[in-house]
């Protein structure tokens, strides 16, 4: 396993890693975006900028009027989030096998803690989890390590070479840098040579078929 041991713990991203969101995503805010009279986003553009939690970015976003920017936010998002969920390809199946195994399971998101509990549940995932852990549950959201230490509390692990953290973008992988765990990129695109240069991911799997396969 590239020269990796057998890991005794899996931290999971959850929005595009183990679900499929972006839509509702760029729905949310382009909503958001409408209210202020502000340009929409593509779903690439999406894709490219929000990573973050609504609490590092809305300041930015929409200065002091952030708060009502995330009220219709969430409006906006509890009237079609769960309408609208979608696992990815091979994740219950992954989990499963992974929970069966007697790995610890974990997850760490920028999701809001109560909307992304809800899904879990909603999915019926809920099983699988030591604990799921989201945007405003830890003092600071990722990418700071605070997450993921509270998310690794019900299993008494600390961080390190026997916890891998498995995302889709870079936030994750720098989180996974910054907790001391090992980062796994999940995406079907191969990084270029030019991405992830400050947090580079330690292992690339394509799906969570080939990440089951790996482990």
């Amino acid at each position: 396993m590239t020269g990796l041991a057998a890991p005794r713990a899996l931290i999971f991203d959850w929005d595009n890693t183990l679900v499929d969101t972006w839509g509702v995503i760029t729905t949310c805010y382009n909503v958001t975006l409408g209210h202020f009279g502000m340009p929409s986003w593509t779903e690439a553009q999406t894709r490219e900028r929000a990573h973050k939690s609504l609490r590092d970015t809305f300041p930015t976003l929409f200065g002091d009027r952030w708060e009502e920017a995330r009220t219709v936010f969430f409006r906006t998002f509890d009237a079609v989030h769960l309408e609208r969920l979608r696992s990815k390809d091979g994740a219950e199946a992954m989990l499963d096998a992974l929970s069966s195994r007697g790995l610890y399971l974990a997850v760490v998101s920028n999701k809001t803690g109560s909307a992304l509990r809800k899904e879990a549940t909603h999915l019926g995932w809920d099983r699988f989890f030591g604990r799921i852990v989201g945007a405003t549950d830890a003092p600071y959201d990722k990418p700071a390590p605070d997450p993921v230490m509270m998310a690794l509390q019900p299993a008494a692990l600390a961080a390190g070479e026997h916890v891998w953290f498995v995302g889709d973008t870079a936030i994750d992988l720098e989180c996974a840098h910054n907790a001391g765990c090992v980062p796994v990129l999940i995406r079907d695109d191969t990084p270029t040579a030019h991405e992830f240069v400050t947090y580079p991911p330690r292992l690339h799997v394509r799906n969570c078929h080939a990440l089951l396969a790996l482990i």
